[in-house]
């Protein structure tokens, strides 16, 4: 709940008629809160680690799912995900009963290479929600010193508890960093009289750093003096060969670039440093396998082309034919070459195969590998004892060596396809890091604090605070707010809003993003693993990882799926050899140079090679993969697959009313006096009364009022009026006392002694005041033209009325008419009265409607709705809505802009458009569309090829499938999947005049 940022909710006012804030408490325990910490999953839970490890050698479901076994059976995991398209496992320990050497040597002893990869460039998601720093303090001198420096410390926002020691001169504070920094505590304490400055805190980060010049044990020595000099760092440990270096260090008390300035500094210029993106080293693993598989392939190949050619051109020339006929002991020549040049195709080429095989059958379990060892094996000794018995003989039976060979060959042939495919499914990942500038300008102060120089920095080394320049073209190099310039920003790379947004002074800028026009000067606030860009590649990582409920049936399919070919491949041979045996089929069938033995090999084989059990462990994953990453260049993040696939099923799509279907923007329409007050006092008074509220309704009163009482009277410039307004504020409002909110019904406070209330109908009558005919008259007109009332009362008597409203976004009827044609049925809840509910339900094409729902309510109409088993999409903005978010089958948080990492939602639509929930349910249907038809060919192929391969037409065609087109076909049918699955990223988005069939002249 920590993302949902509602900490400055909390005194602001609630509000009849509008439901999009409350506070936290209203939803009080046993409900979201509990049902969130229940769903967080062993990776929230305190004192766990997270790491994410790469898995090398993985083919299949069921690669993955003994990966998922050997992790899961040691003690003190808590949860791993296992993704074979990435190549990488995510691990839940506790690090007190498990450690990190443990989870690779689980992964190892499962037959696959395992290397830790370091989070993000930086740091992971910092878990805890509280730091604990040290602060030296100095100028105590008695008990009398303590107790002052507790009592400030204490007072301080954020701060959790302060314990300070005289005799060590040390204190301990635990704060809350969103809330208040560790410079703010030093400040407070020295602004009391004393000296302070932070030792160290229970904040850690991680970091990956490559280095140049680290070539002997010499530069190491020199590295590790460097090191164990520097304050803050936790510790570290340096490779060699690798010339990198790991830190763990305390980000309170060093900073990164002070790490890496350090390093080149102390060491002269010998050493320099640079952070390791993690994204970038794995696109270079991507790389490295890529071209390892093409290497294996390109020597089988040249391998087994001669073997081709001896078996099958050679016999056809007189010359060549001849001299392979030549004997060379017992054996002929030809023999011998083929015998040699497969050999090595089979033990050299061929070992990964072998070793992959061991492996998973050490574990009890089964793959491609199997069937690939089996088949090729099988073929291969068969030759090699057909060879050994012809030249003792002189009977000399059919030779099969090309077989395994070429069955080899064509699968590296299929596997470097299926690589090359895979990592093009993880495109969208590479293009979002690809938006991250590689450097940035960053702009020095001189000793008067003016901005006298700039210097171009490593972008990974930007901290908080720092101010950097924007050029015209190019790209903001992290999150921050706009402190000088205006300009305007592309944002549609991350954001997918494809209008310009304009920039100046205080506007907040997005890391990633295109500066278009005039120059900027930005203070960065978050960088590494804070920015949105970051958050975003995280989500699309996180959903990438997850499975949907449908792979389930493809992980069962693949456990069970090789002792079954197996199987049918002995039951093969052994018909086919029986019915040889016993004159089942006429003597033609079998070659002249072949017999009843080698016949039925050949089918045997053929059906152990063919079958595919990679083709449907590659069919939901692919398409999962390239579907969230469309859509993330669409502004629609997924957070996982199983999110993916409810979506598709949606039957209802609950929308929140204000600031969803609404713009969200109140303006005040008309006001109304009942006594004999002046309309500008009247004003005065509620805007002293909404002054305290952080309310979107409140604000609009607010600022009607300001104008009312000061149009004509400000400067021009925007600066100059936020000024001035803030010295109007303090001294025109009057003093306010006993401030509360009421959720859902408004605020109530006093001012001058006595009481006044601004809300609803309920909040008047609550407190027995009576509403006149003709405030009751004023109100229904206002609800019937799908406005807003609110009620003023001042002194126990009603004394005005405000008229508001909020107008429709311009593409919400389209929207609601676009879901029905989908075969949805659109619902609107609202806290907002009936009438006003019912007019807004009316012009926007809702007919079911409900109204006067607190915020709470929300989840028990998403309930009701699912007691006949539909599936629900519930629309909201992620602030109030959170439960009912959490309760919806699908939870879309419409509007998030920056604050992408909403927890309670399935979906986060970046925009705040209402499009994109069209979008979303649309890429969802298409995704799993494709799916199915990913299943329907993987089914469909080994359904087909299996008989075929075994020999179930020979009889009636005299179709004989020979084992290396049997491999073939095995090859490209993994690579058939995961080319349907890339036709996702032709994805566009639908075109509502196309969905409503508007045709536009």
């Amino acid at each position: 709940m920590a993302h949902l940022q509602l900490t400055p909710l909390a005194a602001g006012g609630g509000r009849g008629g509008a439901d999009e804030m409350e506070e936290v408490a209203l939803l009080g325990p046993g409900s979201y809160d509990e049902e969130a910490a229940a769903a967080a999953g062993p990776e929230e839970e305190e004192g766990m680690r997270r790491v994410q490890v790469r898995v090398t050698g993985m083919t299949c479901s069921a690669c993955t799912a003994a990966v998922e076994a050997a992790v899961s059976a040691r003690r003190g995991v808590g949860g791993v995900a296992v993704s074979l398209l990435q190549s990488r496992a995510r691990v839940v320990f506790d690090p007190a009963l498990a450690k990190e050497e443990d989870i690779i040597e689980a992964i190892e002893d499962a037959g696959f290479e395992a290397e830790l990869l370091p989070d993000s460039t930086v740091s992971q998601p910092k878990l805890q929600n509280t730091l604990s720093g040290q602060f030296r303090i100095g100028g105590m001198t008695c008990a009398a010193c303590v107790n002052s420096v507790e009592g400030i410390l204490k007072k301080l926002p954020g701060v959790k508890r302060a314990v300070v020691a005289l005799a060590t001169s040390l204190g301990e504070v635990e704060y809350d960093p969103s809330v208040i920094s560790k410079d703010e505590i030093v400040q407070a304490i020295e602004d009391a009289g004393f000296e302070a400055a932070l030792l160290q805190s229970s904040e850690q980060d991680k970091v990956l750093l490559g280095l140049m010049g680290l070539h002997t044990e010499v530069d190491v020595d020199i590295l590790h003096d460097i090191l164990k000099k520097m304050e803050g760092l936790r510790q570290f440990n340096v490779n060699l060969v690798l010339s990198e270096a790991e830190i763990v260090f305390d980000p309170e008390v060093v900073g990164l670039r002070s790490i890496v300035d350090t390093i080149e500094m102390e060491s002269s210029g010998r050493l320099k440093a640079h952070v390791q993106n993690p994204y970038i080293r794995a696109a270079s693993n991507d790389a490295q396998e890529a071209s390892k598989m093409l290497h294996l392939l390109c020597s089988s190949l040249f391998l087994s082309i001669p073997v081709f050619f001896i078996r099958m051109v050679c016999p056809r020339i007189h010359f060549t034919r001849s001299l392979l006929l030549m004997h060379l002991g017992p054996f002929y020549i030809g023999d011998l070459l083929k015998w040699i040049l497969v050999s090595i195709v089979q033990f050299g080429v061929g070992k990964r195969f072998y070793v992959a095989a061991y492996r998973a059958l050490r574990h009890g379990s089964t793959n491609m590998d199997v069937l690939v060892v089996l088949g090729t094996t099988a073929s291969y000794v068969y030759s090699v004892c057909a060879l050994l018995y012809g030249a003792f003989t002189g009977f000399h039976p059919p030779i099969y060596f090309e077989t395994s060979a070429m069955i080899i060959t064509f699968v590296l042939f299929g596997k470097y396809l299926e690589v090359l495919a895979k990592g093009r499914t993880s495109d969208a990942i590479k293009k979002l890091v690809e938006l991250v500038p590689a450097t940035a300008l960053l702009l020095l102060k001189d000793k008067e604090g003016k901005y006298a120089a700039e210097k171009e920095i490593d972008a990974s080394l930007i901290q908080p605070g720092d101010v950097l320049k924007v050029l015209p073209g190019s790209k903001v190099p992290a999150d921050g707010t706009v402190v000088w310039g205006t300009s305007h920003v592309d944002e549609s790379m991350v954001t997918g809003e494809s209008a310009p947004i304009s920039k100046e002074v205080s506007s907040i800028v997005i890391g990633g993003t295109m500066n278009l026009h005039g120059i900027l000067h930005i203070q960065a606030t978050k960088v590494g693993s804070g920015t949105v860009l970051s958050q975003i590649i995280s989500l699309v990582e996180t959903a990438q990882m997850s499975k949907a409920p449908i792979q389930k049936f493809a992980d069962y399919v693949a456990g069970i799926f090789v002792p079954i070919v197996v199987t049918l491949s002995l039951v093969t041979f052994i018909a086919w050899f029986l019915c040889g045996s016993l004159g089942a089929y006429p003597n033609s069938w079998v070659d002249e140079t072949s017999n009843c033995f080698v016949f039925s090999l050949m089918f045997s084989i053929s059906v152990v090679v063919i079958a595919c059990p990679c083709a449907l462990g590659l069919a939901t994953p692919t398409a999962v993969m390239v579907a969230t990453g469309v859509g993330a260049n669409h502004g629609v993040l997924v957070k996982g697959g199983d999110a993916l696939e409810r979506a598709q099923n949606v039957k209802y799509v609950i929308f929140d009313k204000t600031g969803t279907l609404t713009q969200g923007k109140a303006t005040v329409t008309s006001t109304k006096v009942f006594s004999g007050i002046d309309l500008g006092d009247f004003l005065t008074l509620v805007a002293s009364a909404e002054a305290s509220s952080e309310h979107p309704l409140a604000k609009a009163i607010l600022d009607y009022a300001f104008h009312f009482h000061f149009f004509g009277k400000l400067p021009s410039s925007k600066d100059d009026i936020k000024k001035r307004k803030q010295q109007i504020l303090s001294q025109w409002l009057l003093e306010v006392a006993e401030f509360s909110a009421l959720p859902g019904k408004g605020v109530q406070c006093l001012i001058n002694g006595k009481k006044i209330l601004v809300g609803n109908r309920t909040l008047i009558t609550e407190n027995g005041i009576n509403i006149p005919e003709e405030a009751e008259s004023f109100l229904v007109d206002l609800e019937l033209n799908a406005k807003t009332g609110v009620l003023v009362a001042y002194d126990c008597e009603l004394i005005g009325s405000i008229g508001m409203t909020d107008p429709l976004k311009r593409e919400a009827v389209v929207v609601v008419e676009g879901l029905k044609k989908m075969g949805i049925y659109p619902v609107m809840v609202t806290g907002d009265n009936w009438r006003t509910a019912q007019a807004v339900a009316k012009e926007v094409g809702i007919e079911d409607v409900r109204a006067e729902v607190m915020p709470a309510g929300k989840a028990d109409v998403v309930r009701s709705l699912q007691k006949d088993g539909s599936v629900i999409a519930m629309v909201g903005d992620g602030i109030n809505d959170s439960p009912a978010l959490a309760a919806a089958d699908v939870g879309m948080a419409i509007g998030a802009g920056t604050d992408i990492a909403i927890e309670a939602a399935d979906y986060v639509l970046v925009r705040n458009n209402l499009e994109d929930v069209i979008t979303a349910i649309d890429l969802s249907r298409k995704t799993f569309s494709r799916i199915r038809w990913n299943y329907f060919f993987a089914m469909a192929y080994n359904i087909i090829a299996i008989p075929v391969a075994a020999g179930a037409l020979f009889p009636f065609t005299g179709l004989q499938m020979p084992p290396w087109l049997a491999g073939a076909c095995m090859a490209f049918s993994s690579v058939s999947v995961v080319c349907s699955s890339l036709w996702l990223r032709r994805y566009r988005k639908p075109r509502l005049t196309t969905l409503l069939q508007i045709t536009v002249e």
